[in-house]
């Protein structure tokens, strides 16, 4: 069985900090340099706000959730997850597909503000 994440990679957070309210996330990745020099990223799952510049925003899956409009999540016979949201404006469904839930959410917002739906 596959690892589910619960939130967003750091990748993924530097991308929906450009498209969604930073107030929406949930948690940070807190970026700090060791001993060595050597720059890494930690989720903090207390914080939602970055203290430092060069931390960034990031999303539980939970906020993600809280993001779209009255999203439907499921899993497939596929063992894909499928998020599916309701276009008014169109009098359709959008679908977005991925092996976790996290990535299928992402993809979802990413597409919505493709649409300028978000």
């Amino acid at each position: 069985m596959a690892t589910i994440k619960s939130y967003t990679s750091l990748e993924q957070s530097k991308k929906l900090a450009e498209i969604l309210p930073l107030e929406s996330a949930d948690m940070v990745y807190v970026n700090y340099i060791d001993l060595k020099g050597d720059e890494h990223y930690v989720i903090d799952f207390r914080n939602n706000q970055p203290f430092y510049e060069y931390d960034i925003n990031a999303w539980s899956l939970a906020a993600l959730l809280g993001v779209l409009d009255f999203p439907s999540l499921t899993q497939n016979k596929e063992d894909e997850w499928e998020v599916c949201v309701f276009d008014h404006d169109n009098d359709n469904y959008i679908e977005k597909t991925a092996d976790n839930p996290v990535d299928a959410c992402v993809a979802m917002i990413e597409k919505l503000h493709e649409l300028n739906l978000l």
